[in-house]
């Protein structure tokens, strides 16, 4: 079974020269003698080596070349089971050969060639024999390897050879073997080497410097591998300090090229250092002036000696982390001499240790934290050197800081929440807001990184609630907000990068917010803390990981820290004044007690250090309690005392006056006493020393103290102040040092601006960091968006308006517009309707309005300008999507909206209703066809614009010539017109169903008051207000009345036919027509709309009364059965019957009126008299045909069998008597006005209508006969309608019979005497018992009287002379057979019978013998004779 590589391509071989495919087990022996025969071949090209020689008497040969001879005869008999033999035997020949101080550079090479091949077999393998061994004593050989020099190229040759061996160790199969101090030697050596190809060729160095990536990437691969033990520090002698399941392939995938570029040429050491002879061990490391003490850093063993030598594992990779720690270290101390450091102090050296930290920060990610050695380190020593550098002049390494931060950020960010607070604020947000000497490359690549952190999604969210809503913490969210929102201001001058970059970063902080929302909290929206005084200093929340819990608590922490901010601002004012404030605020009890106050001086953010420091130093007795409850708020465990003093003193300004300071110092000491009581004695041993290291630190760091003091004064000063007794020197030694090299800040920064960090102030960060809350991990949801948002949309909108006015690219618009797209998401989430509103007002700033340019010039420079067409599509955008949440901003859409609109490229259906139909909805072919829709009484004005141009050529309007518009202009408006299109601005409107009912009536309150801009303006609006009127049908109450009132405001003021006075009658009709099938429940307030049109100026009313005949005639053919009301009909008969004697619209009004009385198929109690009314007046008007009167006359006439109908079941339901009387009684009252309006119609000039009419007459009252009428209407029939027209029939006969007797004349009282006759014998039954029958017979006989004794030019009427007497015959007749005239027996002339016998008489002498013969009424005598009784009748004299 052949071998496996294990290496993948460009890994371990790509300093070999290249891949080659690795022998099966059978080979492996012939592998090694071949390499024996290398090495030994290119020993015999030497002279020492080629001649023969005996160097004793015992040895023929060199020991080397024996040795190699030796092996050569014993690996064939091995072939069988390599991993069964200890690979020292084989190795160890090669190893001496590179040992060897006698053997020259190429013999070395090659040696090393041969360790490499073998390295690199799979024999060589954790199963191998003394694996473990093997790879020690390679290491250690290749570390100590030594070799002549005879020319420059040989000697690089053997260090790239070096370095491919040493990462070959790394990457082997049997790495695992090596131990912690076989880790640490092949990185020391590496770097050795890296520090001598600095003087040599540029490829060695780049080679070099690659590799010690590669090793750095290979080692810290393996940490997630590694399992955490309890406590690294304190394994027992042997064991392991890691284990770890070394998975070859999982460590080399993770092995890729280390930003070598990064790193400067030369790393710069001395160039006189000898080169003759290449030796890297000791002599190099320890006893070379010129040399680096690197291994004395590597070397030391964190965990003793046994850890060191234990398999590799944490103790290495801390000793590494340390190492490159101590590097940015020595490129930080400016004083360091060339002694301990080799490499010269330039920008190299940090960016080549900060690029191999980074690699390790890559690889082992979040597995850092669960090793505290390792997280120390980076919490405390790395840490603190990434805030040194990231002041540094060098934007490279700037920029390398940042990306490590960001790694760590992602990583790490939860073990690291103080300390990144830190770097947020003093260098990243210090370099750039650019007032602290900082270049604009700086500003620019901390702005990046700024950039970069903002575009993680969760960084903001977490910056917010854990510094924002922390009370110990500065506003990091609110830093960077402001900062990003201000360094987007182009101030005085053009667009910049830095501007675009800031705003970047703003939108993208909106963006991410939009992204997450809808997924907050359901009780998100808490409440904030109850009132009534709590100790703030103690809030904690339960669990940090449950948003239920820590989202409230952060919230209310928030609440607290504002109140706190305005607390401090009071304190500072006026302290005695500002603790009754805070007191009043319940931030402290309403007795103060001085833990509250001393923890209020010690939590709060923002208060005067100089006022706490008087106010601790004060000897008022409850000051001096603040005092000491104040030190108690510090632990001073297990720190040195100039840490703690540092610590101390850091949070106030320490008093001038030398008694505030012993009360001070003394607070201190006892509390410094109590927690760390190791080297000093008792308290007055701590306030002395206090003392002392105050004094010193005066002294040193004083520019006007010439003299210092030396640590030996120091030391001699403080002599048995320890109880009697030294404090030991070690100690005070350490101590002078530290406040020589770091002074104690003695005034502090009072938190203006962004703080330098100092070692003083980093003292303070650690501290913070064991003592602070967890760090909140936000996951997508969006818990505290709605907080943020209400900070950063203010400055975000403002910022990207500014940047949006002054861009030209393209890309960087639509930045700004998808910016504002995100605010508008979030703002219509949030409710935060004034917002929405301020973003609308300030994109329709650049929308399009092309004022002072002809419409050709403003439709070119809407398609050309990008930044007006971004913005018309985002308002419109925003309209459409948010539109529920906007208020005044409506005015600014509709602005924008009717620009378009005077540009004409708008959708010609941008005003229609959902219930338009499909030929009204589609797109015009004619692009003005808008205007012509506002303006259709009018003209067309004649356009010199080239849309007018066009629109003449479309409609073949070819009276005069026109140029032709250009193939540029139409293309121009074909585009203009597709980004109106894409803009769906007709759905503001269709779809304003779905707005809330805020919006739609801000919408339709916007929409009149862009109407007052101008009449075509007015036109318009008032299209799109009737179209959301429509639209709105289901809660058109919302906007009833501010739409009739506007609509009646127009009708009302218009006295002369326009356009808009035209739009707005007709959209009166529009919305009754749409709106009555689906609002029964409001047909009255409906039909009050059409009031409108009756109260028209008359000139307004005659010029579109056809038109509004033909819309009222429609409306009522659609919606008449939804109709009720009488208020309704009275509205709708009114406008038919104003038409009556119009002459385009009588015919249509007709019609209308038509439909709704054929058959009856749509009269109603409620509107039969109104029906009844115009009918008449049709009848009676001299407009239209003769024909039309005639059938007017029968509307009526049938309409009588719909009263018998309503009576008839009137009768048949069964209701209270009461009410039935009252329904007979209104029937009744119809009836007779029908009779009425019919007998005016007979009194018509027109002979055919005058005589239809009367024929009706007698036929509507023959009707009478099924409708239940009271007995009293007969006698308002014969009074009021049937005796008055026979009077005036008669008067007018008599008038126009003076000029000529025509036969008409004659038939017309013939029909009227038989209508009265006829109508008296039908009433007849119904009237005879009443009292005034009596007075109706004798008015029927007067009227017969009259009519037979009346001459037509001298002459009697035959036709009426022969009718009349037979009429009467008749109605005796009846009156006889009925009971009604019978011989009474009273006696006396005014007896019913003496009277009508009286009057017949008068009319027919003959007619009582006829009716009642002499034996009739001698026979009635007989029967009822008495004997004082007189005839009835006297005897007829002749």
């Amino acid at each position: 079974m052949g071998y496996q590589n294990h290496h993948p391509s460009g890994s371990s071989n790509s300093f070999h020269g290249g891949e080659f495919n690795k022998p099966s087990k059978v080979a492996v022996a012939s592998m090694i003698n071949s390499e024996i025969g290398a090495v030994l071949a290119v020993m015999r090209r030497n002279v020492r080596w080629g001649v023969r020689y005996i160097a004793d008497e015992d040895q023929l040969e060199h020991s080397l070349i024996h040795s190699l001879k030796e092996l050569r005869k014993q690996i064939f008999s091995w072939q069988s089971n390599w991993q069964s033999v200890d690979p020292k035997l084989y190795i160890q020949p090669f190893l001496d050969v590179i040992l060897s101080d006698e053997t020259g550079a190429p013999i070395t090479g090659v040696a090393l060639s041969s360790v490499y091949k073998i390295l690199t077999l799979d024999v060589f393998t954790l199963d191998t024999v003394n694996v473990g061994e093997a790879m020690h004593i390679i290491v250690d050989a290749v570390k100590s390897c030594r070799f002549e020099v005879t020319d420059p190229a040989s000697e690089e040759v053997v260090l790239m050879k070096i370095l491919q061996v040493l990462l070959a160790c790394i990457k082997c199969k049997a790495a695992s073997g090596l131990s912690n101090q076989d880790i640490c030697t092949i990185v020391n050596t590496c770097l050795v080497v890296v520090h001598q190809s600095s003087s040599k060729s540029e490829l060695l160095q780049r080679i070099a410097r690659h590799t010690m990536h590669e090793l750095v990437r290979c080692i810290f691969s393996q940490l997630p591998y590694i399992s955490p033990l309890a406590n690294e520090s304190e394994l027992p002698v042997g064991d392991k300090v890691g284990t770890v399941d070394w998975d070859q392939n999982s460590g080399e995938n993770k092995v890729e090229n280390g930003n070598i570029d990064s790193v400067s040429d030369t790393l710069g050491i001395d160039k006189d250092s000898p080169s003759s002879e290449m030796v890297i061990p000791e002599t190099v490391l320890k006893n070379d002036e010129k040399g680096t003490e690197v291994s004395d850093d590597l070397n030391v063993a964190a965990n003793g000696e046994n850890a060191m030598l234990a398999p590799f594992g944490i103790p290495c990779m801390v000793e590494i982390l340390h190492f490159l720690c101590t590097l940015l270290n020595i490129g930080e101390n400016s004083e360091v001499n060339s002694r301990s450091n080799p490499i010269a102090i330039d920008e190299d050296v940090p960016l080549f240790a900060l690029g191999l930290i980074n690699s390790a920060i890559e690889l082992g990610g979040s597995s850092f934290r669960e090793h505290p050695k390792l997280l120390s380190l980076i919490q405390d020593e790395l840490f603190c050197n990434l805030m040194q550098f990231g002041m540094s002049m060098s934007p490279l390494i700037l920029s390398t800081v940042c990306s490590i931060v960001l790694n760590l950020y992602l990583t790490l960010r939860t073990e690291l929440k103080v300390q990144l607070e830190a770097f947020f604020s003093c260098v990243l947000l210090r370099i750039a807001q650019s007032k602290h000497g900082s270049s604009y490359q700086q500003q620019e690549v901390a702005m990046e990184a700024l950039v970069d952190l903002c575009r993680q999604h969760t960084f903001m969210a977490e910056m917010f609630a854990n510094f924002d809503c922390d009370i110990t913490c500065s506003n990091v969210f609110e830093d960077v907000s402001n900062l990003l929102s201000k360094s987007a201001f182009p101030v005085n001058g053009p667009l910049s990068a830095m501007h675009i970059l800031a705003l970047d970063g703003l939108i993208s902080m909106v963006q991410g917010m939009s992204e997450r929302v809808g997924e907050e909290l359901s009780a998100s929206n808490v409440s904030t803390h109850e009132e009534g005084y709590e100790a703030f200093w103690t809030v904690r929340c339960e669990n940090y990981g449950d948003p239920n819990l820590w989202v409230p608590f952060v919230r209310k922490s928030k609440q607290i820290k504002k109140k706190l901010m305005v607390g401090a601002d009071h304190f500072n004012s006026d302290p005695k004044k500002g603790l009754q404030q805070l007191q009043a605020m319940h931030l402290l009890p309403e007795e103060l007690d001085p833990k509250s106050v001393a923890c209020f001086f010690r939590y709060t953010c923002g208060i005067d250090k100089n006022l706490i420091g008087d106010f601790l130093g004060n000897h008022d007795q409850f000051c001096v309690q603040v005092l000491h409850e104040f030190a108690k708020t510090f632990d001073f465990q297990n720190m040195n005392l100039d840490n703690a003093l540092r610590l101390f003193v850091g949070t106030f300004r320490l008093p001038g006056e030398s008694q505030k300071i012993q009360r001070v110092l003394e607070a201190f000491s006892e509390r410094y006493y109590e927690q760390s009581p190791q080297i000093l004695i008792d308290k007055d041993a701590a306030l002395l020393l206090s003392y002392s290291i105050i004094l010193l630190n005066t002294d040193h760091h004083n520019t006007q103290v010439k003299k210092k003091m030396t640590e030996e004064d120091f030391i001699r000063n403080n002599r048995c102040i320890n109880g009697g007794a030294d404090l030991p020197r070690e100690y005070l030694s350490e101590l002078y040092h530290s406040i020589c090299d770091s002074e104690i800040q003695m005034i502090p920064d009072q938190g203006t601006g962004f703080q330098m960090m100092t070692s003083s102030r980093w003292i303070s960060v650690i501290y913070k960091s064991k003592e602070t809350s967890p760090y909140i991990i936000c996951d997508s949801a969006s818990y505290l968006d709605r907080d943020m948002f209400h900070i950063v949309s203010g400055p975000t909108i403002a910022a990207t308006s500014v940047v949006f006015e002054q861009a030209e690219q393209e890309d960087v618009l639509q930045r700004c517009v998808d910016g504002l797209l995100a605010i508008a998401k979030l703002s219509a989430y949030y409710h935060l309707n004034s917002l929405l509103d301020d973003l609308v007002v300030s994109l329709c700033k650049f929308t399009p309005f092309f004022a002072s340019l002809s419409i050709d010039e403003a439709i070119l420079a809407f398609g050309e300008d990008a930044r007006a067409r971004m913005a018309t599509e985002a308002v419109f955008l925003i309209a459409n999507k948010y539109g529920d949440y906007i208020t005044s901003g409506w005015k600014n859409i509709l602005e924008c909206v009717l620009s378009l609109h005077k540009l004409q490229i708008l959708p010609a259906h941008i005003a229609s209703d959902a219930a338009d139909d499909p030929e009204e909805e589609r797109p015009l072919a004619n692009p003005l066809s808008v205007v012509s829709q506002v303006q259709p009484s009018e003209t067309p004005r004649k356009s010199s614009s080239f849309i007018g141009r066009f629109s003449q050529l479309l409609s073949f309007d070819m009276e005069e010539t026109k140029p032709l518009p250009t193939e540029e202009e139409l293309a121009a408006y074909k585009h203009a017109r597709g980004i109106v299109k894409d803009c769906h601005i007709d759905s503001i409107f269709s779809d304003s169903k779905f707005l809330q009912a805020e919006a739609l009536q801000q919408l339709v309150n916007s929409l009149i008051k862009a109407a007052a801009k101008d009449e075509s303006s007015a036109v318009f609006c008032l299209e799109l207000l009737i179209a959301v009127t429509l639209n709105n049908r289901d809660r058109i109450l919302l906007i009833w009345q501010t739409v009739y009132e506007h609509i009646s405001g127009i009708v009302q003021s218009t006295t002369t036919p326009c356009p808009l006075v035209e739009k707005a009658v007709f959209g009166v009709l529009k919305i009754c027509q749409r709106l009555l099938p689906y609002k029964e429940n409001l047909t009255d307030e409906l039909l009050k709309l059409l009031q409108l049109v009756l109260k028209l100026d008359a000139r307004v009313a005659d010029a579109y009364c056809e038109p509004i005949t033909q819309e009222v005639a429609r409306l009522v053919k659609a919606n008449a059965s939804h109709v009720r009301s009488h208020v309704g009909w009275r509205t709708i008969i009114s406008l038919i019957s104003i038409t009556a004697r119009h002459p385009e619209a009588s015919d249509a009004g007709f019609e209308a009126l038509r439909f709704i009385m054929s058959e009856g198929a749509h009269l109603l109690l409620a509107n039969y008299i109104l029906c009844s009314d115009a009918a008449r007046q049709f009848a009676e008007s001299r407009v239209g045909e003769i024909d039309r009167s005639i059938s007017a006359i029968d509307l009526m006439s049938n309409s009588v069998f719909c009263l018998a109908r309503w009576s008839q079941e009137a009768k048949n339901s069964v209701g209270e008597d009461e009410a039935m009387r009252k329904l007979s009684q209104d029937i009744g009252e119809m009836w007779l006005r029908l009779v009425n309006n019919l007998k005016r119609v007979c009194l018509d000039q027109r002979d055919q209508v005058r005589n239809h009419a009367i024929s009706m007459l007698q036929r509507s009252i023959a009707g009478a006969d099924g409708i239940m009428l009271p007995q009293p209407l007969w006698f308002q029939c014969f009074d009021a309608a049937i005796f008055p027209l026979l009077d005036e029939l008669l008067a007018v006969s008599i008038e126009n019979s003076r000029k000529t007797l025509k036969k008409t004349v004659e038939e017309t009282l013939v029909l009227a005497t038989k209508l009265m006759s006829k109508a008296f014998l039908q009433a007849l039954q119904d009237i005879s018992q009443q009292p005034s029958f009596c007075r109706l017979w004798l008015g029927v006989l007067d009227r017969m009287e009259t009519y037979m004794s009346t001459k037509f030019r001298g002459k009697r009427s035959e036709k009426v002379h022969e009718l009349i007497p037979e009429l009467l015959k008749n109605t005796l007749l009846v009156m006889k057979t009925t009971g009604v005239l019978l011989p009474g027996d009273d006696i006396g002339s005014d007896s019913f019978w003496q009277l009508t016998w009286l009057h017949v008489k008068k009319i027919s002498p003959s007619l009582q013998s006829e009716v009642f013969p002499q034996e009739e009424l001698d026979q009635f005598q007989r029967r009822n004779a008495k004997p004082e009784e007189t005839p009835l009748v006297p005897e007829n004299k002749g």
